[in-house]
């Protein structure tokens, strides 16, 4: 399906059923007169957050240091869907466990949510990469333990982490970055989310006034510092554009070659930080050979600003995932949980 929306992403009023009230009965355990009786329907999973799991192991310096994600697993005894988040940054931080109201309504409508630290400046590309791909392997590793279908695994992204959303996307073919542990596991991923995301580092400013272009083509600029590292003995450095083929292989502008999974691309109007165009470009590009691709612009919203954490947006994204990636079903080798009724 091939769309492009514009809506405006205001708070959404979402009612919820009221508790259903009951005439007190004096044969309750614990009645005592004036007590107020609600029955309460068990329609919600119970969501068992999983902390300080280690997914890789890199070498960082002289010491081997451990990758970390937190998982977000609804306690029921389906197969369910998989999502990787991966966070925005800049590409110099990785705060993983941000972004808790996206991943929390992902993990009430039955997805399996892991939140995946990655490399960052210093790093250099393509380490991001390799580490969201390792993230994606391991799961697939350990879907038995998390109750997880490995046939369906998506990835969500915003700024930075949306720039590597889009990169697993369109890389699920290319075996070149996948290193480190479960090679046996494939790394591609089922679905995607880009949210005020980055295709090619190239052009990040792409309509924006000449100060800021000015800013990208600095040697010391996050991109060029991505792609190229920092000066350092005899190297002085090198601006986003001294390398032009090696700095679009580390977008999703780069590898648009071969079958890509269904692709959800969101972007503020008034994003000032990351053009509008990162979104526009590659949403074109895919859409013109073939591939499913959506895109949503949110009128008047900036970059990872308040529009962003609104029941509109959340909504979208988790119908959209839902609806590509379909929802928990039946698990045929389930057994019972003796804490379920605890």
């Amino acid at each position: 399906m091939k769309t492009l929306c514009l809506f405006l992403a205001a708070g959404l009023v979402m009612a919820t059923a009221p508790a259903l009230g009951a005439a007190p009965d004096s044969t309750l355990p614990g009645y005592s007169k004036g007590a107020e009786v609600i029955r309460v329907p068990g329609q919600r999973p119970q969501i068992d957050e999983i902390g300080g799991v280690i997914y890789a192991q890199i070498k960082s310096t002289r010491a081997m240091k451990g990758l970390r994600m937190t998982l977000l697993v609804p306690r029921t005894e389906d197969l369910k869907p998989a999502i990787v988040y991966v966070p925005g940054g800049g590409f110099t931080s990785a705060d993983y466990e941000k972004f808790f109201e996206m991943r929390s309504a992902l993990a009430q409508a039955g997805f399996v949510v892991a939140a995946a630290e990655y490399r960052v400046v210093p790093s250099t590309f393509p380490a991001p990469l390799e580490d969201g791909k390792a993230a994606v392997r391991y799961l697939r590793a350990h879907a038995a333990d998390y109750g997880i279908d490995p046939t369906r695994i998506g990835v969500l992204g915003d700024s930075a982490g949306g720039w590597l959303a889009q990169l697993l996307a369109t890389t699920g073919g290319e075996k070149a970055y996948d290193k480190g542990d479960f090679l046996d596991q494939s790394s591609a991923v089922q679905a995607a989310v880009s949210m005020y995301g980055i295709s090619d580092v190239r052009n990040i400013g792409e309509g924006f006034p000449a100060a800021i272009q000015k800013v990208h083509q600095s040697p010391a600029a996050t991109e060029a510092l991505l792609v190229n590292g920092p000066a350092f003995a005899t190297f002085a450095g090198a601006a986003i554009g001294s390398d032009p083929a090696k700095a679009l292989a580390a977008g999703s502008m780069g590898h648009l070659d071969g079958a890509k999974p269904p692709m959800l691309l969101m972007h503020g109007t008034a994003d000032q930080l990351v053009s509008p165009v990162q979104s526009k470009q590659l949403y074109e590009a895919l859409r013109a050979r073939g591939d499913s691709v959506d895109l949503v612009l949110v009128e008047g919203a900036g970059h990872g600003d308040l529009h962003w954490y609104q029941p509109a947006v959340i909504t979208r994204v988790v119908d959209w995932f839902q609806k590509t990636l379909g929802g928990p079903t039946k698990n045929p080798t389930a057994k019972a949980d003796p804490h379920a009724n605890l």
